[in-house]
């Protein structure tokens, strides 16, 4: 591994020389590790496409709260799939793996923290049929008067068994597959077609940070983000702001927009965010911790 601090790895150092210069480089870690820095610095290296793996990355209406590589980044080197999105568009899994496949001929560096991401592009992903509207309303509904216990007690015993049934989320996906398709979500998974890039392929990095060191980083971002035009961000995104949309679980943005509202002080939505973004990241290490075991460990600071 390199012993020199490249260019582009700013605030810590991540040694490179022993990452492959050939095969796709996958790099996943939680907010505010770093991974975008060292994405840059392969991506320099070996004249790689940094393609995003980031769930709220790829929306339009965030650059800053997402903290999607800078104008200068993007002018420096190639990137793909940041921004492209509209605010109000729903963005899944399955529509992320079928933007990134065509661009697996070329050398790549793919880097995000959302795990689903890296799931469906080295364990393939489930070709479920789309849940109508009118399902995920009823859905909404029902979660919201009852919680998503009623949900779970319809499931089928397969699925039942394999769902996280504390999230919500992924139980009233579960329901709404079911309702739609008269079909399990176990069953579905079952017949989940080969990956598009299997992970003995790859050389698949989850960067894994002493916790004081990242939450330190965390709460300096965010007065960064602040000092770079955050709540001007917030602001954009008022006037049609919507919390149900995918677009606005970028952490910062509730909490700044209810600062806009005249319903919390600048300060009570810093402090918001940034408790926000570090349950967020514990979440993170917990999921990698237990769905990235075969990935290489890259131990920060």
């Amino acid at each position: 591994m390199s012993q020199n601090r490249g260019r582009f790895n700013r605030g810590f150092q991540v040694q490179t020389a022993s990452i492959s210069r050939e095969a796709p480089v996958l790099i996943a870690g939680p907010t505010a590790s770093g991974k975008s820095a060292l994405a840059m610095e392969l991506a320099a290296r070996d004249n790689r496409l940094i393609v995003n793996a980031d769930a709220l990355q790829v929306y339009a209406n965030w650059r800053i709260l997402t903290a999607r590589p800078s104008p200068a980044d993007e002018a420096a080197l190639p990137h793909a799939l940041y921004g492209h999105v509209p605010h109000d568009a729903p963005y899944s899994v399955g529509h992320w793996l079928r933007d990134v496949a065509p661009l697996l001929d070329r050398p790549v560096v793919i880097v995000g923290g959302t795990g689903l991401n890296f799931n469906a592009l080295t364990r393939g992903l489930a070709e479920v049929p789309e849940v109508p509207p009118e399902i995920r309303a009823e859905a909404d509904a029902r979660r919201a008067a009852e919680g998503h216990e009623g949900l779970l007690a319809e499931l089928d015993p397969e699925t039942a068994a394999r769902i996280d049934r504390q999230n919500p989320v992924r139980v009233q996906r579960a329901w709404e597959v079911l309702r739609a398709t008269g079909r399990g979500l176990a069953a579905w998974q079952a017949d989940t077609p080969a990956p598009f890039l299997p992970l003995e392929r790859a050389e698949a990095l989850v960067l894994v940070p002493e916790v004081p060191w990242l939450n330190a980083r965390i709460d300096r971002r965010f007065h960064q983000m602040l000092t770079e035009g955050a709540l001007d961000e917030a602001r954009a995104n008022l006037a049609d702001w919507d919390p149900r949309r995918p677009s606005a679980k970028a952490i910062g943005g509730p909490e700044l927009i209810a600062h806009l509202r005249g319903e919390t002080t600048l300060d009570e939505a810093t402090q918001a965010a940034t408790l926000a973004s570090r349950q967020y990241a514990k979440r993170q290490r917990t999921w990698f911790r237990s769905n990235m075991k075969d990935w290489r460990q890259v131990s920060l600071p």
